[in-house]
């Protein structure tokens, strides 16, 4: 099977497990879309600034001695969206509905994270 189904099929057990979920990209750390569950035009914007921030994040964790990059959530008025690093290649951003149960968004995303990490490392 394709790396691009596996991350698919991924991404829709995510959505099962978290019924708040209402879109995710896969991308590389270079802003390269892998697979997305969104429009095509927003996924590849969205690939490409999800790649920024972790780049920023990462940089922002070095500069303060704070260990190595796991996630980064953003609560905006019309609900969240969570980064997520997916071993040292992939980053997984999902969109979430306002009222979203955060522990919930951070514990799945993080497990379809560490999914996403072994997919890649297969493929390798």
């Amino acid at each position: 099977m394709e790396q691009r189904q596996e991350v698919l099929e991924e991404m829709a057990l995510l959505r099962e497990r978290t019924p708040d979920v209402t879109g995710s990209v896969a991308c590389t750390v270079d802003g390269l879309q892998i697979a997305c569950d969104l429009d095509e035009e927003t996924g590849e914007k969205a690939a490409a600034l999800s790649a920024a921030l972790i780049a920023m994040s990462r940089r922002m964790l070095a500069m303060t001695s704070r260990g190595s990059f796991e996630e980064t959530i953003i609560a905006g008025t019309a609900g969240f969206v969570a980064f997520y690093a997916a071993g040292p290649t992939i980053v997984l951003t999902v969109l979430a509905r306002p009222g979203t149960n955060v522990g919930l968004l951070r514990l799945e995303g993080r497990k379809t994270a560490a999914a996403l990490a072994a997919v890649a490392k297969r493929k390798n």
